[in-house]
């Protein structure tokens, strides 16, 4: 394998609980309830506008203008909030020296906006440990499409199936999948086996050191 893929949230950086914080502090601004912090591990791993309107849909909401106002002001709240008690996943650091010290390439692949995924991946990990993040922006498709997972391999000059590709929610499986890489669900993130194991990717992990058998 000539490089790792990663997820961001929940698979790198433990960041529920900005989500989260962000979303609640915009309910509240619009007069809505707060939601619990475990139900957001089903609202979140689409990009932010799908989670806005699962979060709305909870709420009985369905006016597209009311969704799209809520949707603006959490992505400005979201410029501070993105780093709120965030912290990296226990054991991911010491996968990705390991992984970087047999000369792997590493990539964020996130469907958190973009600048956000920078944002976050500079503030988490320390300087150097990414080659290339790619978030959610205009003009690539947003996951499960293959895309960004596909840029980064042609980035790294390697082939998809020399590639890892690691997520927590069905949609990284589909991600990882289509891309044609070695998909791996972890278990330390967001979902459950029952919902990666639908998705049959090549392997399923419950902390980080299992992959390294597959390096």
């Amino acid at each position: 394998m000539k490089a790792a893929l990663f997820d961001m949230d929940g698979t790198i950086t433990d960041s529920l609980e900005s989500i989260a914080h962000t979303t609640n502090t915009v309910l509240k601004e619009f007069g809505y309830p707060e939601i619990e912090l475990e139900r957001f591990k089903t609202i979140v791993g689409d990009g932010a506008e799908t989670q806005i309107r699962r979060v709305m849909k909870i709420h009985g909401v369905s006016d597209e203008d009311i969704i799209q106002k809520v949707y603006a002001r959490y992505l400005e709240e979201f410029e501070e909030g993105c780093l709120y008690h965030v912290t990296p996943c226990k054991g991911v650091p010491e996968l990705i020296e390991k992984m970087k010290a047999k000369g792997m390439k590493i990539a964020v692949c996130s469907n958190k906006p973009h600048a956000k995924s920078v944002k976050v991946a500079d503030a988490v990990y320390p300087a150097g440990t990414f080659d290339l993040v790619i978030g959610q922006k205009e003009g690539i498709p947003k996951k499960p499409a293959p895309d960004m997972a596909l840029m980064a391999a042609k980035e790294f000059g390697v082939d998809p199936s020399e590639c890892l590709y690691l997520g927590d929610t069905n949609t990284d499986m589909k991600t990882g999948i289509s891309a044609g890489m070695f998909t791996i669900g972890v278990l330390w993130g967001f979902r459950d086996r029952a919902e990666l194991e639908e998705l049959h990717p090549d392997a399923i992990v419950t902390t980080p050191d299992e992959v390294e058998k597959f390096l």
